[in-house]
C-alpha cells in the first residue's frame, strides 16, 4: 500500500457551478462532469498520472467500456502505449471507501479482457499498486508506479 495523497490533485482540478450544481472539468474528454466524490479522486488520478509518471493525455482513456465475459463494464481509467496496447486500470473508489478484496476482484476482472501488466487501485489517499506477470501468473505490490517510459517497457 502506498500513502501518496492524489487528492492534493484537488487545488488543480477546475470546479464550476451552473445552476446549483457543482461540475468537475475532466481534462482527458474536455468537458465538465458532475461532481461526484469518486469523479474527484478519478481527475485526481488523471492529474498524478501526467504530473507523476509523465504520460500523455492522449495516451488516457476515462470511464472506457470494454466487455468482461459478455457484460458491458467500464473502467476508471486505462493507459495506452502509443500502439493502442493497454498498460495500465486505475479503479478509482470515493473518498473513505475502502479499497479492499471486492475491489481487487473487480479490476481483476476488468484485467482479464484486457491482460495489462500494470494495476491501480485508489480512493485518494490510500493506493494499491501492481504489477502482473502473466507468464508465472503472479503478481507483486510496489510502492510506486514507474513513469511511462519504464511503464511502457523503454527503459
Amino acid at each position: 500500500m502506498s500513502q501518496i495523497d492524489l487528492l492534493k490533485y484537488s487545488q488543480e482540478v477546475k470546479i464550476s457551478k451552473v445552476e446549483g450544481k457543482s461540475y468537475i472539468y475532466d481534462v482527458i474528454r474536455k468537458k465538465d462532469i458532475v461532481l461526484q466524490p469518486e469523479e474527484l479522486v478519478r481527475q485526481c488520478a488523471v492529474l498524478y498520472l501526467i504530473h507523476e509518471l509523465e504520460i500523455s493525455k492522449n495516451l488516457i482513456r476515462v470511464e472506457k467500456g470494454i466487455k468482461v465475459n459478455g457484460l458491458f463494464r467500464r473502467c476508471d481509467i486505462i493507459v495506452y502505449d502509443r500502439n493502442g496496447i493497454p498498460l495500465l486500470i486505475v479503479e478509482c473508489k470515493r473518498p473513505n471507501q475502502a479499497v479492499n478484496q471486492k475491489v481487487f476482484n473487480q479490476i481483476a476482472m476488468y484485467n482479464i479482457p484486457l491482460q495489462v501488466p500494470y494495476l491501480m487501485l485508489t480512493n485518494g489517499s490510500t493506493n494499491y499498486f501492481c504489477s502482473i506477470n502473466f507468464e508465472e501468473s503472479n503478481y507483486k505490490f510496489l510502492e510506486e508506479l514507474p513513469k511511462y517510459e519504464k511503464l511502457n517497457g523503454k527503459s
